[in-house]
Order: structure tokens, then sequence, then C-alpha cells
């Protein structure tokens, strides 16, 4: 149970930090017209996703077979771009012409920031697995 919280920390991290910075800055968001519901959305929705993927590739790491790794990565990647993709467009198509086309750039640069800290976990794994 440690261990998974362990492999999961920098994205749980990342999820806290975004999640002050959209709080602390409702005024602000709001003189921009940037809809802070949309925002805190897309955060949780990625750390769901983030969490399950990091959880998944956890496993694949320790396998004796390195494809099985690698297999996991790429497709944890895919399969994270394509639910982002559909919840953009369901967005788009609930919200009709009321949708934030800013809202959906920040939260597309948050689904940046929760891989960097992915990719982060996964080469710190991946060399305390080699060590």
């Amino acid at each position: 149970m440690f261990k998974k919280i362990k492999i999961t920390l920098p994205v749980i991290v990342t999820f806290l930090i975004i999640f002050i910075l959209i709080n602390s800055s409702l005024q602000f968001l709001q003189s921009r017209n940037i809809d802070s519901t949309l925002l805190n959305i897309s955060n949780y929705f990625l750390l769901i996703i983030g969490i399950v993927s990091l959880v998944f590739q956890s496993r694949a790491i320790h396998n004796k077979n390195p494809n099985v790794f690698v297999r996991s990565v790429m497709s944890w990647m895919m399969i994270k771009m394509l639910l982002t993709v559909i919840a953009v467009a369901i967005y788009v198509y609930v919200s009709g012409n009321s949708f934030n086309k800013r809202g959906i750039f920040i939260a597309l640069f948050f689904y940046l920031i929760y891989l960097s800290a992915e990719v982060f976990t996964l080469t710190k794994m991946n060399n305390n697995k080699n060590a």
C-alpha cells in the first residue's frame, strides 16, 4: 500500500499544486473569462487517469520481459490522450456555443504537466529497478 502511494506521490503533488493555484486565483480567472469549474474538473480527471496509469505501469516494470513495460507505457499514453480528446469533445458538445476555449487550452496544459510528472516517476522507477 505504501509503495503505491509513493509511486503516485508526484501526481498527487501536481494535483495539489494545480488545485491550490486554481482556487487561489478565482478572481483572476473570472476576469479573464476562464471557467474555474472546467479547470477543477479537468484537474480531477487527470489525477484519476494518472494514478490508474501509474499503478498499471508499476506492475509492468517488474515483469522480466522489458517489452511489457514499453508496451504498457505506450498503451497508457495513447489511452490517456484518447480519453482526454473524448472528454474535450464531450465538453464542447454539451456546452454548445458557450464552451470556454481558454479553459480548454489551460486544461491541455495541465495534461502536459501531469505527463511530465508521470515521466519523472517512470524514469525514477526504471532507474531504481536497474540499480
